[in-house]
């Protein structure tokens, strides 16, 4: 059992979230009442908790939920199951938690554990799951030649009572970010401002073996890329700058409208240009090393992970903050120490 608290959201302005203004693009019925669930899960790299912010009721809250280890990195949601996804890096598996709505409706309800994978990790990252596909992106040195950058994508298959390693791929190029869009597989490539694209990953990566990625693109614009993540409602791409990892002001994001025709149009090898990308960056954005991204389809809110500025926080910036591009202050900016990965989930 998991041992959790319940904390109102005392930084956040319910308004920042869910309430529209005259020159919003939202209108009142994308607000979520009462009966929706809308909720931002948040890991943590120096706790290991997950914080949860939920928006389904008038005022915001916020709840944590004590999840084993005192590092994770990597969440994400199932709907069906009523599951929730860590990645942890203290045991090097991936862990589930059962119980989820009845934790968020009533927080003194006790989270059970579910299924762990085996401990088959070493650097674990980020996570994405598509159907029973569960692939984990692993920065460690797998040649063990700092001059060679590498990394791996462990895969796991997941019925109702196991997480079961698949097979181990292994890529020329350093990981982080990962994000499904369909059957592709989207990847940053760590260090530099490329996106890998593995096309139908599932069934055409199924051995343990190194692989190429199908396509391999530079989203101009990007010094170095971290967080990742595609809404196919919206058809948008959405991809973080770090920067220079020792910098805490010089971060970045970029989003990438109508993104399966540029993405199409960019030849293997080839850039996408800036010109077609809006970019978002400056001082008053308060991104330095934005690790992960998530995007709300309804309001069209990016939300990030920033793990530099402040020792880490919970930012977002609303469809009216960042279509324009620029350097824009964020709509919502909360204090999280070692923020580092994020998922949003909702329901109509």
């Amino acid at each position: 059992m998991k041992k959790t608290k319940f904390i109102y959201l005392g930084l956040i302005a319910a308004a920042s979230f869910v309430s529209c203004s005259d020159d919003d693009d939202n209108s009142a019925s994308d607000i979520p009442d009462e009966t929706d669930r809308a909720e931002l899960y948040v890991t943590s790299g120096n706790t290991g908790n997950v914080t949860v912010y939920d928006f389904s009721t008038e005022t915001p809250m916020e709840q944590t939920i004590q999840a084993s280890g005192s590092s994770n990195e990597g969440v994400y949601y199932e709907e069906d199951s009523d599951e929730l996804y860590v990645v942890s890096r203290s045991s090097n598996q991936v862990k589930t938690y059962m119980g989820i709505e009845y934790f968020l409706e009533d927080p003194a309800f006790e989270i059970e554990d579910g299924i762990s994978s085996s401990s088959d990790l070493e650097s674990p990252r980020k996570i994405a799951v598509d159907d029973n596909i569960v692939v984990v992106a692993d920065n460690a040195d797998v040649d063990g030649n700092d001059s060679t950058d590498d990394g791996r994508f462990f895969v796991y298959t997941k019925t109702a009572d196991a997480l079961t390693l698949r097979n181990v791929v292994t890529v020329d190029f350093a990981v982080w970010g990962i994000t499904f869009k369909d059957d592709h597989l989207l990847a940053v490539v760590d260090k530099t401002s490329d996106l890998a694209i593995f096309e139908n990953f599932a069934a055409n990566f199924t051995a343990t073996a190194t692989e190429m990625a199908t396509k391999t693109i530079t989203i101009e614009g990007i010094n170095r890329t971290h967080g990742i993540t595609y809404d196919d409602d919206n058809d948008v791409l959405v991809m973080t700058d770090i920067g220079s990892a020792d910098l805490d002001d010089d971060g970045g994001f970029h989003v990438i409208t109508d993104a399966t025709a540029k993405l199409n149009a960019t030849a293997d090898g080839e850039s996408l240009a800036l010109g077609d990308q809006t970019r978002i960056a400056g001082a008053s954005t308060m991104l330095g090393n934005p690790v992960d991204v998530a995007f709300d389809e309804e309001t069209r809110t990016i939300f990030i992970a920033e793990a530099a500025n402040g020792g880490g926080r919970v930012l977002g910036f609303s469809n009216s903050d960042y279509e324009a591009g620029g350097d824009v202050e964020p709509s919502i900016n909360n204090l999280l120490s070692g923020a580092n990965s994020l998922y949003f989930h909702e329901e109509d």
